[in-house]
């Protein structure tokens, strides 16, 4: 069976398949022999899997809404044909969060338009649907939301320049990590690696916080903010003229003297297995150079021939950095 050949009724029924099994694996009953099911059904046409991942993305998308129990209103939105699709899953998935009402567009609750983009293969620069402009560097994932108050990106992975249309009645609101960028029209950078965050405002004004504290910090441009996963509060400080790190905008990856502890988040977000360091002194051993984004994996293996270290590998496969002790000077 082809997915030309499905009919509307059949391509239906996967997709609410899909939504059930996605409802279930994040049901906290769902037993061994569910998941054992779904994994057979998962695999047994590349378009259950398909559709599974497009349930995902509903989901986080869910995973933002209020908790509050609204009164119900008439559902009164007219998706776009990617979601009209996924209208019954979102339905169920909004039930499950619980939430006591489905209340659609008219209420806030769900987008008009929903677009996923991702730049795996290289540098790729995308339009959103209210005209922003946002320039992925490379393996960048992130998915943009249109709802009827406010416009919502949520950043997975990656780094990203945003170029946002202003709209003072509907603010731009980046999910980054454990916080959030809060705009209305202006330009700025969202770095994420791991559990570190770093927001970099070029033009404009944004508001900065972390999901534990309720108040945000202002950014005026020529400041950044920086966070890590818990953080009550971002660091805020100015950001160095001579700062190189939009550079990636061409393709590019300047490492300007700095500590190998602190060039290698820059280096590992463009790398399958991340480099580790064997101690703090490796760390504090300093690299410089500018590298093709897409030629970072050719640099691990370099790096003993420029600086004193040499390369060993962990139980995880990943490549660890070990420095070369200095040899005692002769009496």
């Amino acid at each position: 069976m082809s997915e030309k050949s499905l009919s509307e009724a059949e391509y239906d029924a996967i997709t609410d398949a899909a939504a059930h099994w996605c409802m279930r694996l994040h049901a906290s009953d769902c037993a061994v022999g569910e998941r054992e099911a779904f994994a057979q059904w998962h695999d047994a046409h590349p378009l259950h899997a398909f559709e599974y991942a497009a349930m995902l993305e509903i989901w986080d998308v869910a995973d933002h809404l209020p908790r509050s129990e609204p009164a119900p209103v008439v559902l009164a939105f007219k998706p776009r044909h990617r979601l009209r699709k996924y209208a019954v899953a979102a339905a169920i998935c909004l039930v499950a969060l619980p939430l006591a009402a489905f209340t659609g567009w008219e209420a806030g609750w769900l987008p008009s338009s929903y677009e996923h983009f991702d730049a795996a293969n290289g540098l790729r620069k995308v339009t959103l649907s209210d005209g922003s402009q946002v320039e992925l560097n490379l393996g960048t994932e992130l998915v943009y939301s249109h709802y009827k108050d406010e416009r919502r990106a949520t950043l997975k992975k990656g780094e990203a320049f945003f170029k946002v249309i202003h709209d003072s009645d509907h603010p731009f609101i980046v999910h980054i990590g454990d916080g959030q960028v809060r705009v209305t029209g202006t330009q700025f950078n969202v770095w994420k690696y791991e559990d570190q965050v770093r927001v970099m405002l070029l033009e404009g004004s944004v508001q900065v916080a972390s999901d534990k504290l309720h108040a945000s910090v202002p950014l005026s441009p020529g400041m950044q903010a920086s966070y890590h996963l818990g953080d009550a509060a971002p660091h805020i400080a100015a950001t160095n003229p001579e700062d190189t790190s939009l550079a990636w905008r061409q393709g590019k990856l300047v490492l300007d003297n700095l500590a190998l502890a602190d060039a290698l988040p820059l280096i590992n977000r463009y790398l399958n297995k991340p480099v580790m360091l064997a101690d703090a002194g490796t760390g504090a051993i300093r690299i410089g150079g500018i590298y093709n984004i897409n030629e970072v994996n050719n640099l691990v293996p370099s790096l003993p021939k420029v600086l004193p270290v040499y390369l060993t590998q962990n139980q995880d496969g990943n490549p660890v950095l070990n420095s070369i002790p200095r040899k005692a000077p002769k009496t």
